[in-house]
């Protein structure tokens, strides 16, 4: 089955220090990758713009 939404030619590549940063071996997106993005991935985002807390037990 086909997906019904465009794919870019070749995906954007991503910049260390505008994109993102690597701390202690882990990417982390900056607040200007994810206001790009353009929507909340409910993750728990260090830099999250759109204001969501992930709670330690789970449920929001």
């Amino acid at each position: 089955m086909k997906s019904c939404l465009p794919m870019k030619e070749k995906p954007e590549k991503l910049e260390e220090g505008k994109d993102y940063t690597l701390e202690n071996g882990l990417l982390v997106f900056t607040k200007e990758y994810l206001l790009k993005r353009g929507y909340c991935c409910q993750s728990g985002c260090r830099n999250c713009p759109y204001g969501f807390k992930k709670s330690k037990t789970g449920t929001n």
